[in-house]
């Protein structure tokens, strides 16, 4: 029942009393109906819509605290001052919290904030307390190997920031993305995808039968190129794949591989967005 710290995620803090109205005109997520004790995927989009920050959001007394990317806390608090124009918030990278995050029923005797993590309910808790506070019984690595093993993405990991839509990297699978709550910065590129349904290219659940190759090797069918490699362990991992070439080489029997290794794609279980040529399993 493991408890891991996880020092490559920070928090930035949004509070007052406009931090709700100004969470909710600028991220992917709706804030106004998160909660209490629960952590949901948001992001932060490029008026194009592409992914410039992802987060998981949790509530606090007086606003909200945003879990993500430690090296890039800094930037997220700045972008969000962009948009705070008079609102009445504080925006403010908070290094004083840790991050950890506990699966399997593990607890912590720590003074210690919890929100469950509401993108799979086998990825746990996140949970947050003053730096030291926490007695890890498992490493970073192991969380990850764990959500590797459920087919969760992360930005940095699985794909680059400021290159995936929400659609891409399956926010629109992990309750990342309202559909319903109007506009926030980058909605029309995003709604666009929905309602039209041209979201090409998905990140998909993989097997590696001869090994994992490292992260961004590209993978072929034939001499077509059909995606990059994402995080990996313990012989699964994530990619980034265009599904009309992954049907194509499916059609014609061809096998895929990454740096020479050949490799099984999948949907994730979790997920229900159409393949062509394939269901959810995984296959060659």
């Amino acid at each position: 029942m493991p408890i891991a710290l996880l020092p490559d995620r920070a928090l930035v803090t949004v509070t007052g009393s406009d931090a709700t109205g100004l969470l909710q005109g600028v991220l992917t997520c709706n804030v106004e109906t998160l909660g209490e004790g629960e952590a949901r995927l948001g992001a932060l989009l490029t008026p194009q819509g592409k992914i410039l920050f992802d987060f998981l959001v949790s509530r606090l007394p007086d606003g909200f605290r945003l879990d993500g990317a430690a090296d890039r806390a800094a930037d997220l608090a700045k972008r969000l001052t962009l948009y705070k124009l008079r609102a009445k918030a504080e925006i403010a990278a908070d290094p004083t919290v840790a991050v950890a995050v506990s699966w399997d029923g593990a607890t912590t005797t720590a003074e210690t904030a919890v929100a469950a993590d509401g993108r799979h309910p086998e990825l746990g808790a996140r949970l947050y307390a003053a730096a030291g506070a926490f007695s890890a019984d498992a490493s970073g690595e192991a969380y990850h190997a764990h959500r590797i093993g459920l087919a969760v993405p992360e930005g940095g990991r699985d794909y680059a920031y400021g290159d995936a839509f929400p659609h891409e990297a399956l926010m629109d699978q992990l309750g990342g993305v309202d559909f319903r709550k109007g506009c926030y910065v980058g909605q029309e590129v995003v709604s666009r995808m929905q309602h039209r349904g041209t979201a090409r290219t998905r990140l998909l659940a993989a097997e590696y039968p001869e090994g994992a190759p490292a992260p961004g090797t590209e993978i072929h069918a034939g001499q077509k190129v059909l995606g990059t490699t994402g995080s990996a362990a313990g012989g699964r991992g994530l990619v980034m794949l265009r599904l009309d070439r992954l049907g194509d080489a499916l059609a014609s029997g061809e096998t895929l591989r990454a740096d020479g290794k050949a490799l099984a794609v999948g949907r994730p279980a979790y997920a229900t967005f159409a393949m062509p040529g394939m269901g959810g399993e995984a296959a060659h």
